[in-house]
């Protein structure tokens, strides 16, 4: 299976501001003429050495992830991240029809307002099909498309083929793929998906606040027990945690605690803070990275700090 990150911010899009890009730029710079660069031949190792905050950028769109499974492939919420998805599946599959199915984690708006952006819904020959557990899923995403809020109503999108009304804890299949869901704790309700394929196991889990870790068994670590990838919902620090208690999110730190109960193997944070930096985003990783080492010198957990264009193998 291959998973690639097309969007990971929280709660709104957030872009990069060109004072951001300055200040890029600035420390660039600055650790350009420490280093003594003189000659262009030396750019791109320095470049390569930068920090990761200064050399890439997580990204402002919101949650889209895109998994490949053999002749199947499933989109993970409909965030503006979907719209360069769209784009790039036009790109590779000219003259092919698309298939694709999009399993939504809830409708709040950073969760589906990119959905009419989607170029391949609008192309008749591809067949998308779009499953949620939420009440009314088919209206809820019409009515994001009536006239008072967009101009394009979800009629003209005839590459959208079908919408599949899950159930709460319902498991199904698509192709030969096997799909668990399990109920989140998020205001509005969350659904989170376990995708088990050819001996591989993803669990996508973004949007949730987890009050209480023990006594184990407890439901939702069993549904990560022995995952190969669990992309988790990191958007607050602890403290925010603590602040924002029932604004429905969680943080790195519980991520680690979880995934080391239930012998995750691959951990990967997102839905990031839209008021967050980079810098600030890294400096949360290493934070959490320390934290680990402190947990267990001999666990094999790895973490990930999703951003635009990340992609993980399995």
């Amino acid at each position: 299976m291959k998973v690639k990150f097309w969007g990971v911010r929280g709660s709104i899009a957030t872009p990069l501001t060109n004072i951001e890009l300055n200040d890029k730029i600035k420390k660039a710079l600055e650790l350009a003429l420490k280093a003594g660069l003189n000659a262009p031949w030396q750019t791109p190792q320095f470049i390569e050495q930068l920090p990761w905050y200064i050399r890439k950028t997580a990204g402002g769109d919101t949650t889209c992830v895109e998994v490949e499974t053999g002749d199947n492939r499933l989109i993970f919420d409909a965030g503006t991240g979907i719209r360069p998805l769209g784009l790039n599946l036009m790109r590779q599959e000219i003259g092919k029809p698309i298939e694709a199915s999009i399993l939504l984690s809830h409708t709040h708006w950073d969760h589906i307002c990119g959905l009419p952006f989607f170029v391949p819904a609008y192309i008749p020959n591809n067949n998308i099909t779009i499953y949620g557990t939420h009440s009314k899923i088919e209206d809820r995403i019409r009515h994001q498309q009536d006239f008072e809020y967009f101009p394009v109503p979800l009629d003209i999108m005839r590459g959208i083929k079908e919408f599949v009304q899950l159930r709460e804890g319902e498991s199904f299949r698509i192709g030969d793929i096997e799909i668990d869901t399990i109920s989140l704790y998020h205001p509005g309700g969350c659904t989170g998906y376990k995708v088990s394929y050819n001996g591989k196991t993803i669990i996508y889990a973004t949007d949730s606040e987890y009050k209480e870790l023990s006594p184990e068994p407890k439901p939702i670590i069993d549904f990560f027990r022995d995952a190969d990838l669990v992309i988790f919902d990191a958007q607050y620090t602890m403290l925010e945690n603590i602040e924002k208690e029932d604004w429905g999110h969680s943080s790195t730190i519980i991520g680690i605690d979880m995934a080391l109960k239930a012998g995750v193997k691959k951990l990967a944070f997102t839905h990031h803070e839209p008021t967050y930096s980079d810098e600030k985003l890294w400096d949360i990783f290493q934070k959490a990275q320390n934290y680990l080492e402190l947990q267990s010198e001999k666990n094999d957990l790895q973490l990930y700090l999703a951003y635009e264009g990340l992609s993980i193998s399995l």
